[in-house]
């Protein structure tokens, strides 16, 4: 292609016009190529002949590796099966050498597609990864290499291996044994640490700006909803920061591999909700809003099902009991019990959900409640605002923590774009004026009034009528703030 564009002479108007159709077409060209890698398919890239012979000869692989090569390459899955399982730590230990040593694409391609057709086949040879025989061998390092390669193909496949190797290795105690960590080894191993840090480095760049538009995201889930099983995966994901790459994610889904996307997310949600630092993020997110549409639309049984046992964990964790009162979630909860589910989990789940759902509404406050929906962001009209009683009775509350509340509600001023939630916030900081004997001093020390005679030109009329109120109350003071009506 270079001599090609050498030999162009760009000395007249033809010419010039041949250069450039040349530079577009090498262009497309390389731009096909980019494509038709990232759209290889496992079975398009095992239908290659690669000269394993040549490879024999440069030393690459040795003899004993070639025969192995020659008895498995090309044959059928049952012939493949049995040689797997009378030698499968040597065909494994074949394998990583070659990605270990062998840098051409099609032919390190060619080897992971024979890994992954190897496990999709039958996951549990991934323990195959974890023989004693290969205690001294770094099975890790070439797979967390190849994360970092610009081939989509070499990327999702070393990813979903390396997933279920990880999920195979071996148990003690209460940790894990991180294959190769042998004191005999002449170069540093990798650790299970260095793995795991690496993959989900990676996994959460795929969630940010994905390699592949369409399979970079869908792959980084599942890959997810498979490690997270692993309490130390728990810990790496919440540290790197990727719980919050999950929330956009949930949302109702139409297409099959939508509906897929979601329930893998979902079920990532419902591993994490086992894991308290991420509970703690999940409480301040708008993830429960987002669960609750999806519960709410969904008809997949396994969406619904992973959703609802999520519901359960979290429960009785923090505030999530009044969070899924005020979203709703007992009439939700009814009407789903309803329906006609298979699957008895789900249905023991639902019953489960019903009772602690009724248990905390009964030890749910009013004040609670009103708390709750306050730190939640998103007022309405709910009967306690307007309620004489609720504020005679809880007025005192909201000295708690240095007036948080009263603070949230100003927040809810700067911040907030709902004009409902604008209206109830200029409401509600009336009425703390009117009941509370210092109400007027403590708004105005909080700086309420500035924000509140911003909203008076407000185009929304609730919003304006309410500040009005709010403003009338806090310049006549407690004497006549009795007889201003909303």
């Amino acid at each position: 292609m270079h001599r090609v564009l050498l030999s162009i002479k760009i000395d007249n108007t033809t010419s010039y016009q041949i250069f450039r159709f040349v530079v577009f077409m090498s262009f497309a060209y390389v731009s096909r190529l980019s494509m038709d890698q990232a759209e290889l398919s496992t079975e398009q890239v095992l239908k290659r002949d690669i000269p394993w012979e040549t490879y024999m000869t440069t030393k690459l692989i040795s003899a004993t590796g070639l025969q192995l090569l020659r008895r498995y390459d090309k044959k059928a899955e049952s012939a493949r099966a049995q040689l797997l399982d009378e030698d499968g730590p040597a065909y494994v230990h074949l394998f990583v050498t070659i990605l270990r040593d062998i840098f051409k694409e099609e032919t390190v391609e060619y080897v992971l597609a024979l890994i992954y057709e190897m496990l999709s086949a039958n996951p549990t040879r991934a323990r195959l990864f974890h023989d004693e025989s290969l205690a001294h061998e770094d099975t890790y390092e070439p797979f967390l290499r190849l994360l970092s390669k610009g081939n989509w193909f070499i990327q999702e496949k070393s990813c979903k291996i390396v997933a279920w190797i990880i999920s195979a290795r071996p148990k003690a105690g209460n940790g894990v044994i991180a294959n190769g960590e042998a004191s005999a080894s002449k170069k540093p191993i990798t650790t299970i640490d260095d793995v795991l840090n690496g993959l989900v480095e990676w996994l959460c760049a795929q969630l940010r700006q994905p390699s592949h538009p369409t399979r970079g995201a869908p792959v980084a889930i599942s890959c997810l909803s498979t490690l997270l099983k692993e309490p130390v995966v728990r810990s790496s994901f919440v540290k790197a920061d990727g719980v919050k790459l999950l929330v956009p994610l949930i949302s109702p889904a139409s297409t099959q591999q939508s509906i897929q996307l979601l329930y893998e997310t979902c079920l990532c949600i419902w591993l994490l909700s086992y894991y308290e630092p991420a509970i703690e993020y999940l409480a301040t997110s708008r993830t429960m809003q987002r669960l609750t549409e999806v519960v709410k639309s969904s008809t997949k049984e396994k969406v619904v099902r992973v959703v609802i046992l999520a519901f359960r964990n979290l429960l009785p964790k923090g505030t999530f009991g009044a969070q899924m009162v005020d979203l709703g979630l007992p009439h939700i909860i009814h009407s789903l019990k309803t329906q006609a589910w298979s699957d008895e989990d789900l249905l023991d789940a639902l019953n489960q959900l019903e009772e602690g759902l009724k248990d905390n509404i009964k030890k749910l406050s009013s004040f609670d409640k009103y708390k709750q929906e306050v730190l939640l962001g998103h007022l309405d009209w709910n009967p306690m605002h307007k309620e004489a009683n609720f504020w005679r009775e809880n007025v005192t509350s909201f000295e708690e923590n240095d007036f948080q509340i009263l603070r949230v509600l100003l927040t809810i001023l700067d911040t907030s774009s709902d004009p409902r939630s604008l209206a109830v916030a200029c409401y509600d900081l009336s009425q703390f004026i009117q009941y509370h004997a210092a109400g007027r001093v403590i708004v105005t020390d909080l700086k309420a009034k500035e924000r509140v005679m911003k909203l008076m030109n407000h185009e929304n009329a609730e919003v304006t009528k309410n500040a009005l109120l709010c403003i009338q109350r806090l310049l006549l003071g407690a004497k006549y703030a009795s007889f201003l009506q909303a």
